[in-house]
C-alpha cells in the first residue's frame, strides 16, 4: 500500500500520532515544520481528515483547516487545501458538512459517512499526496494523525492515521500529554492495540505538557523505553502556548495572557461558533482580558463585546433569542456599548435571516425565516453556494488603511429597505464586507464578513484605540508590533523550546 515509487522522491515522512485528542499533536507537528524550515529542509505540512470549523481560506478560495494553514506558515510556506484534503465542518446533531480540496460536495450525518465518503475519501488523499510530491520532489511531510490511531471500532476505515502511515512508509512519533494522567497506560494500551506492522514504524515516544523537574521522570523514561523497545526521544514541559485550541469546547479553558488589562472584552460563546482564531490577534494585546459569555448577563462590564462566526447561524440566533442574550445585547447597545459582528455574527445583527434552503440551522421543512438582533438593517437570505475567497480590501472606518483577510460563509446580505430609520456606513471599500453604525453617545455597532480583520495592525490598533478614548485612556503607540511578526515570534518559541527537549535526527533518515 505504499506510494507510487515514481512520485516518492521525497525525504523520509515524519507522522505525530497521538494516545488520545488534545495530546498535542498540532502543536509538535507545528514546531517540527519550524525546526526543519530552520535547519535548511523543506518540511510541508499534511493533515489527511480534520474535523473544525477553524478554517482557513488559501488563496484559490480553498476551505482548510487553519490547523494545517498555521503550519504551513511554521514551514514558511503559503497554506495549500492540499495540506487537509478532507475537511469536516460540524454542524451539530452528528452532521457534518464535507469538504474535500477546498470545495463543499455534500452533507453527512456520522453513521453514513463511513459508508458513502471512505473509497472517495482515500482516493482524495492519495491525490493530494502525489500532488505534493510533483510540485515539492525534496519535500519532507510533517504528518498529523487525529485522535487516537487505534478506536478499534473505527481502525478499518481510519482515514488519517495508521492508513495514511502505511501508504507513506512514515517514522512516527507516538505523542501522549502527561498532564491527563495514566501516561503509561495510555504508550502501552496505544501500542498493544498495534499490528506488529504497525508498531514498527512507531520510531519515538514524546511525553508532551510535563510539570516540575524532568530529572524525575528520568526513572518513567527508562521503564517505557525498556517495556516498549522505542526511544523516548523528548519530554517536553508545560509551555503557555497562544495557539487557538482546535476544539471549541476548549475556548471555556483557555485563560486571557494579559497582566494588567486596560479593556475588557466579551465574546458571546455560540453553541456553532466558528473561526475563533479570529481572536489571537486579541489574544495578544496585553492590554486587553478577554471572556467568554455563554448565558445571559448584564454586559456593561464590558468596554465591547464581539459576536464570532457561527456555522449554524439561525440555530444560534435561536439560542441567543432563547437564553435572553439577544436582549442583554440591544440593551448593551442602547447604553451605547460598542458591538462587533463576524460573519455570522454580522448576520444576527441584522433585521432578518431567512433560510430557505435550509442551510443554517433551520428545522422547518419549508425553510425559516426569523429575526435577528435588529441592531442594524440588514436582510440575509442564506443561498445554496457558499462564498469563499481571500480579501484585499481598504476601510474607512475608524480609520483608512489596507485590509487583508478571507471570506467564508453562505448567506447574501443587503440593506433592509424597511428599516429606512437605521442609517448605516459601509466599513470599506467593497461596501459588501461590513457596515457600522454610531450612536449619538458614542456607542458603536460594527459588522464584517472579514475573517482575520483583527490580524490588520492598523485597524486592529485604531479600534482598540476608539474604545481607549471613550475610557479617556492613551492612545496605544503607534509603533505596535504586527501581529503576523508576533505570530512568527511565538512559532519560533515554540520551535526553541521543543528543540531544547527532543531529538529527532534519527527520525529523519
Amino acid at each position: 500500500m505504499e506510494l507510487d515509487t515514481k512520485l516518492n522522491k521525497s525525504k523520509k515522512p515524519i507522522m505525530v500520532l497521538g494516545t488520545s485528542s488534545g495530546a498535542g499533536k498540532s502543536l509538535t507537528v507545528t514546531a517540527i515544520c519550524r525546526i526543519l524550515k530552520n535547519s535548511g529542509e523543506d518540511p510541508i505540512p499534511f493533515k489527511g481528515q480534520n474535523m473544525s470549523n477553524n478554517a482557513w481560506v488559501d488563496w484559490d478560495g480553498g476551505e482548510m483547516a487553519y490547523s494545517q494553514a498555521l503550519q504551513a506558515f511554521a514551514c514558511g510556506i503559503n497554506p495549500s487545501a492540499e495540506m487537509n484534503p478532507i475537511l469536516l465542518k460540524p454542524q451539530g446533531n452528528s452532521i457534518s458538512e464535507v469538504i474535500h480540496l477546498g470545495k463543499s460536495i455534500g452533507i453527512t450525518t456520522a453513521k453514513n459517512y463511513y459508508k458513502d465518503w471512505f473509497i472517495p475519501g482515500w482516493e482524495v488523499i492519495k491525490k493530494s499526496l502525489s500532488s505534493i510530491y510533483k510540485k515539492s520532489p525534496n519535500c519532507r511531510l510533517i504528518i498529523e494523525g487525529a485522535g487516537s490511531p487505534v478506536e478499534m471500532n473505527l481502525i478499518h476505515r481510519d482515514l488519517t492515521n495508521l492508513r495514511v502511515a502505511k501508504y507513506l512508509n512514515a517514522n512516527c512519533i507516538l505523542v501522549t500529554d502527561i498532564e491527563r494522567g495514566g501516561v503509561f497506560a495510555q504508550i502501552i494500551g496505544t501500542l498493544e492495540l498495534m499490528k506488529p506492522e504497525e508498531k514498527k514504524l512507531i520510531k519515538g515516544i514524546i511525553i508532551n505538557r510535563f510539570r516540575g523537574d524532568l530529572s524525575l521522570f528520568e526513572e518513567g523514561k527508562k521503564w517505557i523505553e525498556s517495556k516498549t523497545k522505542i526511544p523516548v526521544i523528548g519530554i517536553v514541559p508545560w509551555l503557555n502556548d497562544t495557539f487557538p485550541p482546535e476544539d471549541s469546547l476548549d475556548l471555556l479553558e483557555k485563560k486571557s495572557i494579559s497582566k494588567y488589562p486596560e479593556i475588557k472584552v466579551g465574546i458571546i460563546k455560540l453553541p456553532s461558533i466558528s473561526n475563533f482564531s479570529d481572536f489571537d490577534p486579541l489574544e495578544n494585546e496585553e492590554s486587553i482580558f478577554i471572556e467568554w459569555v455563554k448565558e445571559s448577563q448584564n454586559l456593561k462590564n464590558y468596554d465591547f463585546i464581539i459576536i464570532p462566526g457561527s456555522k449554524q447561524t439561525i440555530k444560534d440566533q435561536i439560542f441567543l433569542d432563547n437564553s435572553g442574550l439577544s436582549q442583554d445585547i440591544r440593551e448593551y447597545s442602547e447604553n451605547n456599548g460598542h458591538i462587533i459582528g463576524i460573519c455570522g455574527g454580522l448576520q444576527m445583527l441584522g433585521t432578518i435571516l431567512e433560510d430557505p434552503f435550509l442551510k443554517e440551522g433551520s428545522k422547518n421543512p419549508s425553510g425559516q425565516k426569523i429575526r435577528g438582533i435588529g441592531l442594524l438593517p440588514l436582510k440575509t437570505t442564506f443561498i445554496e453556494k457558499k462564498l469563499t475567497r481571500q480579501i484585499s480590501s481598504e476601510s474607512f472606518w475608524p480609520c483608512q488603511s489596507k485590509i487583508n483577510g478571507f471570506e467564508i460563509h453562505n448567506g447574501q446580505t443587503e440593506l433592509d429597505s424597511t428599516q429606512n430609520s437605521l442609517k448605516i456606513n459601509p466599513i470599506f471599500r467593497d461596501i459588501n464586507l461590513g457596515w457600522y453604525k454610531e450612536n449619538k453617545k458614542g456607542g458603536t455597532i460594527a459588522a464584517t464578513y472579514i475573517h482575520g480583520i483583527f490580524e490588520n495592525d492598523i485597524w486592529r490598533d485604531q479600534y482598540i484605540n476608539l474604545i481607549r478614548k471613550r475610557k479617556k485612556l492613551p492612545a496605544l503607540e503607534k509603533k505596535t508590533r504586527s501581529y503576523k511578526i508576533k505570530r512568527e515570534s511565538i512559532i519560533d518559541n515554540l520551535a526553541n523550546e521543543f528543540d531544547k527537549h527532543i531529538t529527532i535526527s534519527s527520525l529523519l533518515n
